[in-house]
């Protein structure tokens, strides 16, 4: 099985790419537009630089080999949402090529625009132009994929670069679409078009291969893909490039890159993540897998190193991924829903430091957890009650208001044990010392 990606990034410029209509703002169909993403008769495209740098860090991020000199073509296919009948793409000479990510080659990345959206209400189709004109970058590897779910992974890894590199925002991945080619030895390439979300792309050509292995393609062939019932469909015999009759966008001029330029972009591009996760083992002493998990989002490595000048480290990650994750994914949250501050930074620390020292412990840090991701911060903390005489009162009561569960525990029941420290906690509003009640009991018992 080979599989090969045409990724499709929208990138999170100001205005577009070849107008100053805004990317963001108004959601009602068809008010972020004017005469140059609707395509009008005379209208001319002003290319958008701020898409070019966006691009070139992309670029220079994935190992590319960036072309001095590249251009705009125009790309002439009919279609509803395409307003001018081409789309301004490049394709003789593109941005960059010959990259390396993850292990898979990237042959090459090019910018063009997104056409309209297509809204379909029954047998009714509108089209919506707010999104013509949106700025994109084409990422197009070679067929190095061996499964669908080697392909999940390259995309998940690849979303978390572009979003260290400030260029592209996570939102529920519908900014993020590929068309996916999969072909199986012996058989010809299918093409799946514009299979939006890591998910989706996965479930597709798992499917896909499982078809292509019943009825081995005999032709090229470009497919869809229906989400709701979990199948591809077939669209049209795969066209070639010919067919497209490219022309040299004579509206733009051409690209001239200096060195100047990429250097500035150079020192623009961050610690990345593989970096990121080397520095974490390195110098912070972390295992691989905790590396792993906390780099995996920009937000939550951001925050570990925050949170790391006021506690240990080790500490530190083992509350972000066993007590923060947790509670987030209980609650259906991402990290990108936490608005913790600079106060909300050192309520942790400060939170930490009483755990380590057990003057709070696991219920108490739960609670606190909790509030932290509610406000942003964690505000006074009561530590738990580790004081002798009000605990032996607590324990005392436990013991005389469950006469049966102690006398199962003399007879050598340890689950009873955990019965009657549990009600201690219940009648301390979990504020008490768990450990110390313990013993006590023991002792009282």
């Amino acid at each position: 099985m080979k599989i090969g990606l045409e990724i499709h990034v929208e990138l999170n410029s100001k205005s577009k790419i070849f107008c100053s209509c805004a990317t963001q703002g108004s959601n009602v169909p068809n008010t972020r537009t004017c005469e140059i993403c609707l395509g009008m008769p005379g209208s001319k495209p002003s290319f958008n630089r701020e898409v070019l740098h966006k691009a070139l860090k992309v670029a220079l991020a994935l190992g590319c080999k960036i072309n001095k000199e590249s251009f705009f073509s125009r790309k002439n296919y009919f279609y509803p949402d395409m307003t001018k009948n081409f789309q301004i793409t490049q394709y003789e000479l593109p941005l960059a090529e010959n990259g390396k990510f993850e292990g898979i080659n990237i042959r090459r990345i090019h910018m063009e625009e997104d056409p309209g959206a297509l809204i379909h209400f029954g047998s009714i189709t509108l089209i919506d132009y707010n999104r013509s004109g949106m700025p994109l970058i084409e990422i197009v590897t070679e067929p190095d994929f061996k499964t669908p779910k080697e392909a999940r992974t390259f995309l998940n890894k690849l979303i978390t670069l572009l979003e260290y590199l400030n260029v592209y925002v996570r939102e529920e991945e519908t900014t993020l679409k590929a068309d996916a080619n999969i072909s199986l030895e012996g058989g010809e390439r299918v093409e799946i078009k514009n299979v939006t979300g890591l998910r989706e792309i996965e479930r597709c050509l798992e499917y896909e291969a499982k078809r292509q292995e019943i009825e081995l393609a005999t032709f090229k062939e470009t497919r869809g893909w229906d989400a709701e019932k979990g199948v591809t469909y077939s669209l049209r015999k795969k066209e070639s490039e010919n067919d497209y009759g490219y022309l040299t966008e004579c509206d733009l001029p051409m690209l001239e890159l200096s060195d100047t330029l990429l250097n500035e972009i150079k020192k623009e591009i961050p610690e990345l993540p593989n970096q990121k996760i080397k520095n974490f083992i390195d110098k912070y002493k972390l295992n691989k897998d905790d590396a792993e998990v906390i780099a995996s989002d920009l937000k939550l490595a951001e925050l570990f190193e925050q949170i790391s000048h006021k506690i240990d480290a080790k500490i530190a990650a083992n509350y972000l991924r066993r007590d923060l994750l947790g509670q987030l994914e209980y609650n259906k949250l991402q990290v990108k829903d936490l608005k913790i501050g600079e106060h909300g930074v050192k309520d942790i620390g400060v939170m930490l430091n009483l755990y380590q020292k057990n003057k709070i412990n696991n219920n108490i840090l739960k609670t606190l957890t909790i509030r932290l991701i509610k406000e942003g911060k964690i505000g006074e903390i009561k530590e738990q009650v580790s004081d002798d005489s009000q605990l032996k009162k607590w324990c005392k009561e436990a013991i005389e208001n469950n006469k049966s569960v102690v006398e199962d525990y003399k007879k050598g029941n340890e689950n009873s044990l955990n019965f009657l420290v549990g009600y201690v906690m219940k009648l301390s509003n979990k504020s008490a010392n768990p450990q110390k009640v313990r013993e006590i009991l023991k002792e009282m018992i």
